[in-house]
């Protein structure tokens, strides 16, 4: 990898659910979400392990938001099941 570039990116994908709840944000609530997904992209293991499933579940105390989500075996795709802001 070249010096001038970071870390890829995971592709991220949005479940219906997911999609259903998104819809029903307000644009600030949309802002603060986007933030959090941008993060989880760039580094798929800030959420925490769900215990006994695939699941991670991210929280961001400041912002306000939580992602339950997860990410593929080769981390090329993080899919997000629930999010809540």
């Amino acid at each position: 990898m070249s010096p001038d570039h970071g870390a890829r990116r995971s592709r991220v994908i949005m479940v219906e659910p997911a999609l259903t709840q998104l819809a029903k944000l307000t644009s600030s609530e949309t802002h603060r979400l986007d933030r959090a997904i941008v993060a989880i992209s760039v580094n798929p293991e800030l959420g925490t392990e769900v215990p006994g499933t695939l699941l991670r579940d991210y929280a961001d105390e400041v912002d306000g938001v939580r992602i339950i989500y997860f990410v593929t075996a080769l981390r090329a795709i993080t899919i997000v099941a629930y999010v809540e802001a």
